[in-house]
């Protein structure tokens, strides 16, 4: 059982929010009126469900957006610095030294000295002149919590810092994380990890746009809002048994005349002040419904064989001999420390470039990458699930969309515009509507909430194609049922 940490006492107040409103773009309110603190060595998890605006009260605290109304506080002196999500492609080119000195706004000297000392803690073994393409999803992951630690903040925010790293990166963190003095805040949906650490809660409830704060470590917290979820539920499943029997009556008297009439008149004030002292329940986050992966039909065989792959040894391509047939229901699992090549393997395979591996001719193949570049992020999300359709099938494209908690407004959306976890249900709807022969999976887990994990894990349990998937989520593995793994590490 677990240890609710302790609140460091007295501790003095570094961030408040003061009424503070934020819409994201029109009819999108993210916040309103909204008030809360935060103070000095407390460690806090921000939920809310996918798309809530978790990542954008983030971008409020680094003044990389501006509020509508209210203000935000900050410590005087403190320095706020971010672990985000990803690097942007478009800083792909920059060198790991360019990547840790973009945050300061003037001339750091002993920027290679402090690198050092920050690339030790976190066991990042990269050259500060090398390119951020040349690093792997892991490597990437451990730089942004470098550039974020290496500015020496006061408030640390970290959006979704495990979802590239492996299980030693993780508990590289989690370690990290139980001894680090200064105030957190961190996203993540990696429920273990936030447990380890945290002193409570900010959730950004999405009926009232309010920031709520609980109090105890996460799995605590997360009973109490489900339990004050059900409590609503409850007293407005009594309202409405009311409310209808008034309404009964209402229609019974109505017709009575004289003094009945009259009753019926006050019973119908009655309802009415009963339907407006109904509670808003908050819509928690929804779990998607169960769903499949249909197989592209009249596929052969060995749809998939390895000869051999190209892996990374002290950052060189090594090639290496190995034999593998995948065939219809056999689902490979590609393991090995971060660096080693596991996301450029993927990535060359479903572009069929990879040398040593021949996937059958005529077979389509579902790659889902784990940054999501596959997909026109300028496109709206209805364009780019419309272009998997041999022909335009709209209630088809809607039904599967909706079923992925994807509704009007975010197939209206630029996917650019969607939160990360919103991607990755975008690209589940993709790979439905595509058929897929092959199903080739970088991170599928990375940004999805823990509640649509297992449904699907249940839906790659059931694909009848073949399946190379790259996952450091033990659990979710086992559950798809994987067949054989290949660990490039120990080639």
């Amino acid at each position: 059982m677990a240890v609710e940490k302790q609140i460091p006492s007295g501790g003095e107040a570094v961030l408040r929010f003061e009424d503070l409103s934020f819409n994201f773009g029109e009819n999108k309110p993210i916040l309103k009126e909204t008030n809360f603190v935060v103070r000095k060595g407390t460690k806090l998890t921000l939920m809310g469900p996918n798309g809530s605006g978790k990542s954008t009260l983030f971008s409020l605290i680094t003044k990389e957006r501006k509020p509508e109304e209210g203000r935000i506080l900050i410590g005087q002196g403190l320095n706020v610095a971010i672990a985000k999500q990803f690097i942007p492609h478009d800083e792909w080119s920059m060198t790991v030294r360019e990547f840790l000195e973009k945050p300061f706004p003037e001339k750091i000297y002993d920027i290679d000295k402090r690198a050092k000392l920050m690339f030790e803690t976190l066991k990042l073994y990269v050259e500060l002149d090398s390119p951020i393409r040349k690093l792997s999803g892991g490597q990437k992951g451990r730089l942004l919590i470098a550039q974020a630690l290496i500015q020496k903040p006061d408030i640390l925010l970290l959006d979704e810092p495990t979802n590239n790293l492996d299980k030693a990166g993780v508990e590289l963190l989690t370690n990290f994380m139980k001894n680090y003095p200064g105030t957190v805040i961190v996203i993540s949906h990696d429920e273990a990890f936030l447990n380890s650490f945290t002193h409570g809660v900010l959730y950004i409830n999405t009926q009232n746009f309010k920031v709520e704060q609980y109090i105890g470590n996460y799995y605590k917290v997360v009973e109490d809002i489900k339990r004050q979820v059900e409590r609503e539920q409850r007293a407005n499943s009594q309202l409405e048994k009311e409310i209808q029997e008034n309404k009964d009556k209402v229609n019974f008297f109505a017709h009575k005349g004289g003094k009945m009439r009259k009753l019926a008149a006050k019973l119908k004030e009655e309802a009415e002040e009963m339907e407006e002292n109904k509670v808003d329940v908050r819509k928690e986050d929804r779990t998607i419904r169960p769903f499949a992966i249909e197989t592209q039909e009249d596929i052969g065989s060995v749809i998939v064989k390895f000869n051999s792959v190209e892996v990374l040894h002290n950052g060189k391509p090594v090639k290496r001999d190995v034999s593998i047939e995948l065939r219809k229901g056999d689902k490979l699992h590609i393991i090995g420390p971060n660096g080693i090549g596991k996301t450029t393997l993927l990535e060359k395979i479903a572009n069929r470039k990879e040398k040593g591996v021949e996937v059958q001719d005529g077979i389509n193949i579902g790659y889902y990458r784990q940054d999501f570049s596959t997909l026109d992020f300028d496109k709206s999300s209805y364009e780019e699930l419309a272009k998997v359709l041999k022909k335009l099938d709209d209630q088809l494209l809607r039904k599967t969309a909706a079923s992925m908690l994807l509704g009007s407004e975010q197939l209206k959306a630029k996917i650019g515009l969607l939160s990360e976890g919103q991607k990755g249900l975008l690209m589940f709807a993709y790979l439905r509507l595509l058929k897929p022969g092959l199903l080739i999976l970088d991170e599928p887990t990375n940004h999805i909430n823990f509640r649509h994990i297992p449904v699907i894990a249940e839906a790659l349990k059931n694909y009848a194609g073949p399946m190379i998937i790259v996952s450091h989520v033990d659990e979710f593995v086992k559950d798809i049922g994987v067949t054989e793994t290949l660990d490039l590490g120990k080639l």
